[in-house]
């Protein structure tokens, strides 16, 4: 088999997307769960009322609660595998739903964190808020819901 100069070139190419990718693949794939300030009573939720939280379409638990979604970035590795196993929606599916909302003016995008430090300080400060992180970072200071 001989490698011409244009073989060597696709294979420098796909190495180096692999080389750039593969970190914030393999980030993707660290067990996480889906988390609530301790004021909420729920410690379980159906995928369907899971759905309708993050689709900005249910906002009251129970009790009367306000409910507050905090969400990474949308390009963040957590929020898409978040998005596509849980909710079972692309991110880009997610983002249209909240820009309709917005743009119609009968709703608003959940508030977008930068770090998983930061989603935890606003969950576990936020009376009714509910969100996602790594189960390495996640601590007392939040409840872990339980998806059914």
């Amino acid at each position: 088999m001989t490698i011409n100069r244009n073989s060597g070139r696709y294979l420098f190419l796909v190495c180096l997307l692999l080389s750039i990718f593969a970190p914030r693949i393999a980030s993707a794939t660290e067990p996480y769960e889906v988390i609530a300030n301790p004021s909420v009573a729920e410690k379980t939720l159906s995928k369907t009322s899971l759905r309708a939280i993050f689709g900005m379409r249910l906002h009251t638990w129970s009790d009367g609660t306000a409910i507050r979604v905090f969400v990474m970035a949308d390009d963040a590795p957590l929020h898409a595998a978040f998005s596509k196993e849980k909710l079972n929606v692309f991110p880009y599916q997610l983002r249209s739903a909240w820009d309709r909302l917005v743009f119609s003016g009968t709703g608003q995008a959940p508030d977008t964190v930068a770090s998983p430090e930061e989603m935890l300080a606003r969950v576990a400060g936020t009376p009714g808020a509910i969100g996602y992180l790594t189960k390495s970072k996640t601590d007392g200071r939040v409840n872990v819901l339980q998806i059914k």
